[in-house]
């Protein structure tokens, strides 16, 4: 081995023990929600639209598709900690496979995973935040758990339930598009929800 070729094997060694030790500190963020486009407005996908408006709102890279993540990335930097946000491609039942796949490459633990997503048992624009619990009926959430093997990993749950709730199947509620008014009231209740994250999980 030439001296030029060993200074570039270290200098890449450095780079790789420098970047794990980054690795450790990361959040990963993760909005749940389905694809394609045509669900882009529908209650279940509330998920996705607060991990977009995260990434807009602290500059993050945009959100690109990842074959070996099985759903979109963003990197960046939330205060003073990186984030990855997440945004599954899979379909919903499967999210975790999606949230694994990350975790393992990141090397993040599951208390440093942080869900958004939509819960039918709350009334619309309701923010809660979790430390932990069952999936309470998402399919996303349980899918995670599965994944994971553990549900001990903090969430923000945020409200869609109105008077159409009872009238419909839940499949069905879910996949309905909000109406012209909630739509109108939907960007408040992200930013809600990215204030209740940020003051209960300080970065």
């Amino acid at each position: 081995m030439n001296d030029e070729y060993y200074f570039l094997a270290s200098q890449t060694g450095l780079k790789q023990i420098t970047e794990q030790i980054t690795i450790k500190k990361m959040k990963l963020l993760v909005g749940l929600g389905n694809y394609p486009a045509k669900y882009a407005q529908t209650r279940h996908n509330v998920g996705f639209l607060v991990v977009e408006q995260l990434a807009k709102k602290h500059e993050c890279e945009p959100f690109k598709s990842d074959k070996k993540f099985f759903g979109q990335v963003s990197v960046g930097q939330v205060g003073n900690e990186k984030v990855v946000l997440l945004k599954p491609e899979t379909y919903m039942n499967l999210s975790g496979k999606s949230v694994q796949a990350v975790a393992h490459f990141y090397k993040i633990k599951p208390e440093d995973i942080v869900l958004f997503f939509d819960d039918v048992d709350l009334d619309f624009g309701t923010v809660r935040f979790r430390t932990e619990g069952s999936a309470g009926g998402h399919n996303g959430v349980k899918s995670i758990i599965e994944s994971l093997g553990t549900k001990r990993f903090p969430r923000i749950k945020i409200g869609i339930a109105n008077e159409e709730r009872s009238k419909m199947p839940t499949d069905a509620f879910v996949l309905q598009k909000f109406s012209a008014k909630e739509w109108s009231e939907v960007p408040a209740i992200i930013n809600e929800g990215i204030s209740k994250f940020l003051e209960k999980i300080p970065c």
